[in-house]
């Protein structure tokens, strides 16, 4: 696939052909100019569990996308490996931090990948922060797609320069709103990523965090402020799943193969009417007063032990990011006018707020259907998704996959460049464990794209061998 590289790139290749890599090689890379930018520092990383030695050039480009590129010293395979980031972003490298491969450019570069990845264009001091935003549309301009291609740009230059060569393939690999990035990736930029790995994808902000989540919020609060389903009330919900939905694939193991097959009798459970309205509404999801569906499908069915990580907390205080991350979105990100910092996702309006966010959903969104840039361009993208996904729900990128089949001519087209994994009882990016300790670390997506790149086999699963 033709790379998306500069003149400037091209021309220091030819100037680096001879380059060698060796720590002065890795010292000189703070020395090169970069349109629109610059470089901040380099130094050899050593070899460490997993990792080979590397060096690690620190970039900013224009005006505040921070950027880290690991160059493996030795063994380079020839390809490009760039990773998404979590939340509202804002950590550079986060993702690698952890022992998680999910937003992290470790299992590239453990497979002798040139690597990168960026905070999307802004500090903050979690990635549930989204103060930067307000008022401030350059900055959501860089989060919502500019910084993909800015870091490519950059990777691709300190490659060119330290090994003499560009890149023969590049891969992309995100969650969430690195799964969203991928997604954007395919449409604003078909042509950059031979392959992407694309996780529990956040699509349309506007309509999941904005929409969807308010519709959470809102359902899930009385008048007096309380909160009506609390981490307890998840648990007796959760039972009733497994004991009446389990069987319904044919095999009980605790795991819901796919929720909408579940048709479940919360009746006798000992829920009041207030909390049972609050359950249908949730596993409805956001309607409008004439009962129009507002964003595709609810919370699924077998979620349940993961709703106090994103809705419900737990006795100690924990969990229960979803408000956070809508109060944040909605202050500085969602609207077309920033409201600021005394909106609450209880101001929400369902009857006119969805049609106040046209300016971010331009900016943000990836769920665009029609693809066929990056299928004519000969990409290749595996999309997966957790049924048991409480806070990105499964049922957009079931929704997003069949207008993609129709875009495309059928599902058989479709699925020459899309292959599409539900993964029953998977959690968000598989961030908790599941049904059978099932979590990110049973996940290994990489491997598969590797052989459909280079091999052509069809990938037939994404779990761990």
């Amino acid at each position: 696939m033709k790379k998306m590289l500069t003149s400037f790139v091209l021309a220091v290749a030819a100037m680096s052909a001879t380059a060698q890599q060796n720590s002065d090689a890795c010292a000189k890379l703070s020395k090169i100019v970069i349109a629109g930018g610059h470089v901040t520092s380099s130094r050899v990383v050593p070899a460490a569990n997993t990792l080979p030695a590397y060096c690690e050039v620190r970039a900013t480009a224009l005006p505040a996308i921070s950027i880290e590129v690991r160059l493996p010293m030795e063994g380079w395979n020839g390809k490009f490996y760039q990773a998404g980031c979590g939340g509202f972003c804002g950590i550079l490298g986060r993702a690698d931090a952890g022992s998680s491969w999910v937003n992290a450019m470790r299992p590239g570069l453990e497979r002798g990948y040139a690597t990168a990845t960026s905070d999307s264009g802004h500090h903050a001091l979690s990635v549930l922060d989204a103060g930067w935003a307000y008022n401030n549309p350059h900055a959501e301009r860089d989060w919502g797609w500019r910084s993909i291609g800015e870091t490519n740009r950059v990777a691709n230059t300190m490659i060119v320069a330290f090994y003499g060569s560009v890149s023969e393939q590049a891969i992309f690999q995100g969650c969430s709103t690195g799964g969203r990035m991928g997604h954007v990736a395919s449409l604003r930029y078909p042509e950059m990523f031979d392959g992407i790995i694309s996780g529990a994808p956040a699509m349309d902000y506007p309509g999941l965090v904005a929409t969807h989540m308010s519709w959470i919020v809102q359902a899930n609060t009385a008048a007096d402020g309380s909160q009506i389903l609390g981490p307890d009330d998840a648990t007796v919900i959760g039972k009733a799943v497994i004991d009446q939905c389990d069987a319904v694939d044919g095999a009980e193991d605790g795991v819901i193969a796919n929720p909408s097959q579940c048709d479940i009798d919360y009746t006798e459970l000992g829920l009041t009417n207030r909390q049972l309205d609050t359950l249908k509404k949730w596993r409805k999801g956001p309607r409008n007063a004439a009962g129009e569906q507002l964003y595709p499908g609810g919370i699924p069915e077998g979620s349940e032990s993961f709703w106090w990580l994103w809705l419900t907390g737990n006795a100690e205080g924990g969990g229960k990011l979803v408000p956070a991350f809508v109060n944040n979105f909605g202050k500085y990100m969602a609207f077309d006018e920033d409201p600021g910092p005394n909106w609450t996702p209880m101001d929400f309006d369902f009857e006119t707020d969805p049609s106040r966010m046209g300016a971010s959903s331009d900016a943000y969104n990836g769920d665009n259907p029609d693809i066929s840039a990056f299928r004519e361009a000969g990409g290749k993208m595996l999309v997966y998704h957790g049924w048991a996904d409480a806070i990105v729900t499964p049922f957009k990128t079931i929704d997003w996959y069949e207008q993609a089949s129709e875009a495309a001519g059928g599902e058989d087209v479709l699925k020459e460049n899309i292959a599409l994994f539900m993964v029953p009882g998977l959690d968000h990016c598989g961030i908790l464990p599941g049904p059978g300790g099932i979590n990110a670390a049973a996940l290994d997506p990489l491997t598969p794209l590797e052989a459909w790149l280079n091999d052509g086999v069809v990938p037939q699963s994404i779990m761990a061998q």
